[in-house]
C-alpha cells in the first residue's frame, strides 16, 4: 500500500510532515573493529534533515555491541547544515544497536491540518473516532516524542546485540539479524509499545534510490496479533521501518499523545 497525497495537501502541509520525523542513519553501516565513525540524526525525512536537534530534547542515546556499550554524552555531538552528528569509535566485531529518545514536545493544528495528517500516517482509527464523536471540525494538541533505532555491523561476526530492547516507549526489535539476510528475504521485526507487542499497527518502510524520494515510495503492513511484522527489502540498500502510535490523552490540555519510532539497517 503506497502513501498518496493530494497536490493541495503536499502545498498545505509538507513543512510541517517533512519536518516531523526522526531517522538515525549512517554512511557506515560496516565497520572495521575500532574504527572511528558517525551516526547522525535526520529530522525530516529520511532523504532530508530539516532542522538539528538539540541536545535538550535527548533523553536516552547509546550504542549497544559486543562487551560494549557507549552513553553518548554532549561531547560527542555536532551539528552541521541540519543534521546532527555524534562521533563514536567501534569495539570489537559483531552486530550493534544505536538508539536515542526525544523528549515530548506539543504540537497544535486546525481541524484540516489535523485530519491529513491522519490520513497521511494511515491513523484512520483515530481519524474514524474523531468522525463519531464529531470533534473532526475542531483543532487539536498532540503531544509527541521520537524514539529511533539503527543497526551496524563491525566486521565479519554477527552478533544477539541487533535484538536489544532499550525499553523505548516504543521500539523496534528484529527477530531477525538484518546483516544476516540479503535482498528478496524475508526479515521479521517486533513492534513494542510500553515493553508490550503492539498488535494491528500500521508500519511503513522503504529505501533510499537514486533520483526518488523513498516516502514517495514507501510500502505498508501492520502488525499481528503478536505484534510481529514482516518485510522482504527488495534490493540491496539502506532501509528504514517507521510507525506512530497515537492515543487520546487523559492529560489536561492536550487531545493526544503520539509515540514515533524509526530503525534503519543496511541490506546487501
Amino acid at each position: 500500500m503506497k502513501r498518496i497525497v493530494a497536490l493541495l495537501f503536499l502545498v498545505i502541509t509538507s513543512v510541517f510532515l517533512s519536518s516531523h520525523e526522526l531517522f538515525l542513519k549512517t554512511d557506515a553501516y560496516f565497520l572495521d573493529a575500532g574504527q572511528a565513525s558517525e551516526l547522525y540524526l535526520f529530522n525530516g525525512t529520511f532523504d532530508k534533515s530539516e532542522n538539528v536537534i538539540t541536545r535538550d530534547r535527548i533523553s536516552d542515546a547509546r550504542i549497544i555491541g559486543p562487551d560494549y556499550q557507549k552513553i553518548v554524552g554532549e561531547e560527542n555531538y555536532y551539528d552541521k547544515e541540519n543534521v546532527t552528528y555524534l562521533r563514536f569509535k567501534s569495539g570489537g566485531g559483531g552486530t550493534y544497536a544505536a538508539g536515542i529518545s526525544t523528549l515530548s514536545r506539543i504540537l497544535e493544528m486546525n481541524a484540516q491540518d489535523f485530519n491529513n495528517y491522519l490520513e497521511h500516517e494511515g491513523l484512520e482509527k483515530v481519524l474514524e473516532e474523531r468522525k463519531e464523536e464529531s470533534v473532526h471540525n475542531s483543532g487539536a494538541r498532540e503531544k509527541y516524542s521520537k524514539h529511533v533505532k539503527m543497526l551496524f555491523q563491525v566486521g565479519d561476526k554477527k552478533s544477539e546485540q541487533y535484538k536489544t530492547v532499550f525499553g523505548f516507549p516504543i521500539e523496534f526489535v528484529p527477530m531477525d539479524n538484518p546483516y544476516n539476510a540479503k535482498a528478496g528475504e524475508r526479515i521479521s521485526f517486533q513492534l513494542l509499545s510500553g515493553g508490550e507487542p503492539l498488535a494491528n499497527q500500521i508500519v511503513h518502510f522503504s529505501t533510499s534510490m537514486p533520483g526518488k524520494d523513498s516516502h514517495e515510495n514507501e510500502n505498508s503492513t501492520r502488525t499481528d496479533e503478536n505484534g510481529v511484522l514482516q518485510i522482504v527489502p527488495s534490493q540491496a540498500g539502506n532501509w528504514y521501518v517507521a510507525t506512530i502510535h497515537m492515543v487520546k490523552s487523559d492529560e489536561e490540555g492536550i487531545d493526544y499523545e503520539s509515540n514515533w519510532a524509526t530503525l534503519t539497517f543496511a541490506v546487501k
